[in-house]
């Protein structure tokens, strides 16, 4: 029989075998994904991150300057891979200063030279993704499939997943 406790992101089992007790301990990580506007690949980047390394690594977004909705390209593009789409808004960094941030990614070059310092030191890496606004949709499937390429392994090396 197993025990599970909850605390933040943290989740420890207790798992009885035979007479001893064997403890494993999962901690999933956050990530944070930077851009400017957070409308468009800041986006895809959280939805691949958090269906492509589900368990491992729980994926935030945000923008410097945030626009007011999400692309409507972002979503098409998300939603011809069969990637959920609902509660994507647009944040602005500031609201998540205080989370406990593993690993910052900087997707475009704004981002980067605006990244905010945050109350603890937190690695970051920087990988820039062309900007498909005003683009047919083919664009925004070409950046959502280089993001998955890319981010994700990248990620996975940063944190050693």
């Amino acid at each position: 029989m197993d025990t599970c406790a909850s605390w933040g992101n943290k989740t420890i089992i207790f798992n009885n075998i035979f007479e001893g007790i064997l403890i494993s301990m999962t901690t999933s990580k956050t990530v944070l994904v930077l851009c400017t506007g957070n409308s468009c690949r800041s986006q895809m980047a959280e939805v691949l991150l958090n269906h492509d390394l589900s368990g491992k690594v729980r994926a935030l977004s945000a923008g410097t300057r945030p626009q007011p909705k999400v692309a409507d390209g972002a979503i098409a593009a998300l939603k011809l891979a069969g990637l959920p789409v609902d509660g994507l808004y647009p944040k602005d960094v500031d609201v998540l200063m205080n989370e406990a941030i593993d690993l910052v990614v900087t997707v475009c070059d704004n981002a980067k030279e605006a990244c905010p310092i945050f109350p603890r030191p937190v690695p970051s890496i920087h990988l820039p993704f062309h900007d498909p606004h005003g683009e047919p949709l083919e664009s925004f499937v070409q950046v959502r499939d280089d993001i998955r390429a890319r981010l994700i392994p990248a990620v996975r090396d940063a944190l050693k997943l």
